[in-house]
C-alpha cells in the first residue's frame, strides 16, 4: 500500500508544479499555443512509444473493442479543453489563483453527480462546498481590506477549465477501464491532441520556435502533465483506494501554491495558506468515510 501512496502523492505534486512552469514559459515569450501544443505533442509520443515497447516485450494486448477506444479519443478532447483554458487562466492571473479556480472541480463533480443520480448531497457533502468556497475566498484575498484586481477573464477561463476537468472525470471511470494504463492515456492524448493542435496548427515544428527554448518546456510539461499523473494515478489509486487518493491527490494545491511563492515569487499571505488549508479539510472531510470503509474491508478479509 505504502507504494500506492507513494505513486499517488508524487503524481499529485506533478500536476501541481505545472502552473510554475507554465507561466516560466511564457516569461521567455512563447504563446499559449505553442504552450499547449508541445505539451500534448511531445506527451502523445513518449506514451505511445511506451505502448509500443510493451508490445514488443510481447505484453498481453486487451479484448477492448475497437468502439470503446473510440470513445477514449473523443473522451481525451475534454483533457485537450482544460489544458487550453487553464493555460490561458495561467497566462491572465498569478498561477496561485490559478490553481485555485481549478480545484473548483470539487464542488462541480459533487453537484453534477446530485444532477445525473437525481439525489441532493448529503449534509457532509454540502458542509464540504462550503468549506471549499470559504477557502477559495480566503485564498483569493476577498476578505482582505484591498481585493485584489484579478483579470475577470482569467477567472473565467479558471473556472471552464475546472467544469471540463469536472466532466473528464465524470465520464473517464466508465470507459477503457480494461486497458492498460499507458494504452488509455494514450488513446485520451489522441484526443486531445486533435483537439488542441486543430485549434492551434503545430507551427512549432517548422518556425524554429524548438531550438530557441520551447523544447524543453515542451517534454518538461508533457513528462509532468500528460505521463506521470496518469500513469501514477492508474497504478496507485487501486492499491490505495479513492478516499485515500482524493486526500492524497489534493497535495497538487498546496504544492502549486509554495511553487508560485518560491520560483515565481508570488506574493502568497498568511490568509492565502488559511484558505488553501481550509480547501484541504474539505477534501479530507468529505472523504473519510470512504477511507473508514476501505480500512473496515481490509480488516475483514485479513481476519
Amino acid at each position: 500500500m505504502f507504494r500506492g501512496i507513494a505513486l499517488v502523492f508524487l503524481g499529485a505534486c506533478s500536476f501541481g508544479i505545472l502552473s510554475t512552469f507554465v507561466k516560466l514559459a511564457y516569461q521567455e515569450g512563447f504563446s499559449l499555443g505553442e504552450v499547449t501544443g508541445t505539451q500534448v505533442f511531445f506527451g502523445l509520443i513518449i506514451l505511445w512509444t511506451i505502448v509500443l515497447l510493451r508490445k514488443l516485450r510481447g505484453s498481453q494486448s486487451s479484448n477492448t473493442p475497437f468502439r470503446e477506444k473510440l470513445k477514449l479519443v473523443a473522451m481525451g478532447t475534454s483533457t485537450g479543453l482544460v489544458s487550453i483554458f487553464y493555460y490561458k487562466c495561467v497566462q491572465l492571473v498569478p498561477a496561485s489563483i490559478a490553481i485555485l479556480l481549478l480545484m473548483q472541480f470539487t464542488w462541480m463533480s459533487l453537484l453534477l453527480e446530485s444532477v445525473i443520480k437525481r439525489k441532493l448531497p448529503s449534509p457532509v457533502q454540502m458542509g464540504m462546498v462550503v468549506l471549499v468556497l470559504i477557502g477559495t475566498a480566503l485564498a483569493g484575498r476577498l476578505f482582505s481590506s484591498s481585493i485584489p484586481n484579478f483579470d475577470l477573464a482569467g477567472i473565467v477561463y479558471g473556472l471552464i477549465a475546472a467544469l471540463c476537468y469536472t466532466c473528464f472525470l465524470m465520464i473517464n471511470s466508465s470507459v477503457g477501464n480494461s486497458l492498460h494504463p499507458a494504452t488509455k492515456s494514450a488513446l485520451l492524448l489522441t484526443g486531445a491532441n486533435i483537439l488542441v493542435l486543430s485549434i492551434f496548427p503545430p507551427a512549432f515544428l517548422v518556425n524554429g520556435a524548438l531550438l530557441a527554448g520551447l523544447l524543453k518546456w515542451g517534454l518538461v510539461l508533457a513528462l509532468f502533465g500528460t505521463v506521470i499523473p496518469p500513469l501514477f494515478f492508474a497504478y496507485g489509486i487501486p492499491k490505495t483506494g479513492l478516499g485515500l487518493s482524493a486526500i492524497l491527490s489534493a497535495t497538487e494545491l498546496p504544492v502549486a501554491v509554495l511553487m508560485s511563492s518560491m520560483v515565481l515569487q508570488e506574493e502568497v499571505w498568511p490568509v492565502q495558506w488559511a484558505g488553501v488549508g481550509l480547501i484541504l479539510l474539505a477534501i479530507v472531510l468529505s472523504n473519510i468515510n470512504s477511507l473508514r470503509q476501505r480500512r473496515r474491508q481490509h480488516k475483514f478479509a485479513n481476519a
